[in-house]
């Protein structure tokens, strides 16, 4: 099988941002986008999804972190799209529900070619620190629409901003770690009956 990498470079006059990918990596991380807290979620993917991820982001953060948290999404789901490829002999779905004390969230994906967002989530506050929940959305519209998943986000249950941040990104890690692993049985088979995705 080949190597599923791949480096994607997105400049423009807001961010400058750069992603590298292994999705058969061991999920070692190399993190910079200036966000103490999105470096700390970023993490969570590598680690829960053996996904080696390196990303180094500039962004325009003395205005806010809105678009280096968007252009960071864009360029993730181009680099994992890349990686893919073809996406022959991938089990294509994956989920997972993770808990963190008395928050639990679902993750569910569709590696489908098309691109889909039902983000149900609720936050009992507006920030974790200086990092404003709101641009999650951002981050995971900016992810399918450029790696063309469908992505279904769900809060069941929390108290706990962080903690509910943190169980959405280790069930996301884990739900791709599921979608992106070989089928023995599918061979180099496209998980599709139209035979391409």
């Amino acid at each position: 099988m080949k190597a599923r990498k791949a480096s994607v470079k997105r400049k423009t006059k807001e961010t400058d941002i750069e992603v590298a990918v292994n999705i058969d990596g061991s999920g070692e991380a190399r993190l910079q986008t200036g966000l103490a807290f999105l470096d700390h979620m970023l993490d969570q993917i590598a680690r829960h999804g053996l996904i080696d991820l390196d990303v180094k982001a500039r962004g325009d953060l003395h205005i806010d972190a809105h678009h280096t948290v968007e252009d960071i999404g864009i360029t993730l789901g181009q680099a994992i799209a890349q990686a893919v490829g073809d996406k022959q002999g991938i089990r294509r779905y994956g989920h997972a529900c993770v808990p963190l004390d008395e928050a639990l969230s679902r993750v569910v994906i569709d590696f489908s070619g098309r691109p889909g967002l039902v983000y149900q989530v609720e936050f009992p506050r507006a920030r974790v620190g200086d990092f404003d929940v709101d641009l999650f959305r951002e981050f995971f519209q900016g992810f399918v629409n450029h790696a063309l998943v469908t992505l279904h986000i769900d809060r069941i249950r929390g108290e706990n901003a962080h903690h509910i941040v943190e169980t959405i990104f280790k069930a996301w890690g884990r739900a791709m770690r599921m979608a992106l692993e070989t089928d023995t049985r599918m061979g180099a088979v496209i998980p599709s009956t139209k035979g391409s995705l």
